[in-house]
């Protein structure tokens, strides 16, 4: 019998306030994770990379049992607004963990008290510690863009574009967005802003002022959509890298020929990399059969038949031993849940590295120890 989130064999991925707090890392703010120490012990020990490398002002709650059975959230507002006295902040993100969702916080009214009491702006998020990262990346960018974003900032900038979905947990280093935006420049674009990525607290004001948006991971869908509602920015679905991942990956396009390939993946990634995959193939007699699967979101729009969303450690094996792959291409940790696929087909099929940090806490090329085998 399957249980619902049980994972025994396949690691738990980064939960949804590590994906907020991955967002909101660079932007000069107070950051604020609502908990007793542990989740945001987590987010910087093994969810934010950068946290060795870059300063941000990351802070536990350190709530106490009884403060937070009791709902005390004056003792928080009141070690935010000494720590704000103290830190050159441009804003404060409070960020929930299963603490708050448990007694069932109410962010409105903290972010009432805190823009009171600090005189700064405040965006809550409210993230659970029950669900995935992008979860987490998605309502921050929601609170970003409808907090900073400005309706009166002038006109469009020729040759702009916001890139929105560029983190760690979706990329495969920590030069992702300068690598974006130095591919963009050279394409002739004359302003990037990487939202989240090398970008600051003030970009998101010319959010509307962007001539178009490019989403690179399917948790900045939500955010491209509301910009195009509320001031007319087009968006589209792109990984400007892509050109590096197939580079490393082991596949040479007479390998492609007749195959059956399984692509996992953030959806837009999985996504661009079946594209080049198949344009490849165009001239094989017979062509590749590629499907892109996801732990994470699968939006319908950019969804092809077939695809799959991953929900349970139990749906993994079904699609990997029931597919008759040739090919899967995914991060190494699911290496071992994959087995020897194929076999029951009397095939052997190929398992290609694709990492992605929020699985694995690896990036490409890493010589760095791996926490699977």
């Amino acid at each position: 019998m399957s249980v619902k989130g049980l994972h025994k064999i396949i690691y738990p991925f980064a939960p949804d306030q590590s994906g907020a707090a991955a967002v909101l890392y660079e932007l000069g703010g107070m950051i604020i994770i609502c908990d007793a120490g542990g989740c945001a012990g987590n987010i910087c020990g093994f969810d934010e990379p950068r946290w060795l490398q870059t300063k941000s002002a990351v802070f536990s709650a350190g709530l106490r049992d009884m403060d937070a059975i009791l709902g005390r959230d004056d003792l928080m507002i009141e070690k935010i607004v000494k720590a704000s006295d103290k830190i050159d902040a441009k804003f404060v993100a409070i960020i929930g963990t299963p603490v708050p969702a448990t007694i069932a916080t109410d962010y409105k009214a903290l972010r009432r008290m805190a823009e009171k009491r600090t005189g700064m702006p405040v965006i809550t998020v409210d993230s659970n510690g029950a669900l995935w990262y992008d979860s987490g990346i998605e309502k921050a960018y929601m609170e970003c863009f409808r907090k900073f974003a400005s309706d009166d900032n002038g006109a469009v900038i020729p040759r702009s574009v916001g890139v929105i979905g560029v983190t760690p947990l979706d990329s495969d280093s920590l030069t992702a967005g300068k690598r974006i935006a130095d591919a963009l420049t050279a394409s002739g674009t004359e302003r990037v802003i990487c939202y989240g990525a090398g970008s600051s607290f003030e970009d998101f004001a010319d959010a509307g002022r962007m001539e178009k948006n490019i989403v690179v991971a399917a948790a900045g869908l939500r955010a491209a959509r509301y910009l195009k509602d509320r001031f007319g920015t087009p968006y589209e679905c792109a990984d400007p890298l892509i050109g590096d991942v197939r580079a490393g990956i082991d596949l040479s396009a007479e390998e492609l020929e007749g195959k059956r390939i399984l692509i996992i993946h953030q959806q837009i990634r999985a996504n661009a990399l079946r594209e080049v995959l198949l344009q490849e193939a165009e001239g094989l007699i017979e062509k590749p059969q590629i499907t892109a699967a996801s732990w994470f979101m699968m939006d319908e729009e950019i969804s092809e038949k077939g695809d799959f969303r991953i929900r349970e450690e139990s749906d993994f094996f079904e699609l990997v031993g029931n597919g008759d792959w040739d090919i899967i291409i995914a991060d190494g940790s699911f290496r071992r849940a994959s087995g020897d696929f194929g076999e029951k087909h009397g095939k052997h099929g190929k398992f290609i590295e694709l990492p992605h940090f929020a699985v694995s806490g690896q990036f490409a090329g890493e010589e760095s120890v791996k926490y699977y085998t």
